[in-house]
């Protein structure tokens, strides 16, 4: 069921979801996550995989090399983990990790607690 915000009231919601983000202070998605990694973190994990630097990087319209920093980032935070490929070694396929997945999942618990209790 779709749900019909104003733009303010989205703007509301997303201000009260970064909020909380900040103030959890080093736990789940917390870790001052740029939106560029924020946005190559929820592709990872809501669409299907395979993931790989190159096919990342056609998706979002950025390089390679802007995906491989923000993957180096998320690495060092156990968020995903990265492997050559079998099949052709010049790919790197990018890999869900247990961390990763529970950021998200609190990432959708954040935001669905906000939207309960926007004011209409």
């Amino acid at each position: 069921m779709p749900v019909e915000l104003r733009p303010l009231e989205a703007l509301t919601l997303w201000h009260r979801v970064t909020l909380d983000l900040v103030r959890e202070d080093g736990q789940d998605l917390s870790h001052d996550l740029s939106a560029r990694q924020l946005a190559i973190l929820l592709t990872i994990y809501l669409e299907p995989p395979p993931h790989t630097v190159r096919g990342l990087a056609g998706k979002l319209g950025v390089t390679k090399p802007v995906i491989t920093r923000a993957l180096d980032t998320m690495g060092r935070l156990d968020l995903v983990a990265r492997r050559r490929d079998d099949a052709d070694r010049r790919n790197v396929v990018i890999q869900r990790t247990v961390k990763g997945a529970l950021a998200v999942e609190r990432l959708g618990d954040l935001i669905v607690a906000h939207g309960r209790v926007l004011p209409r």
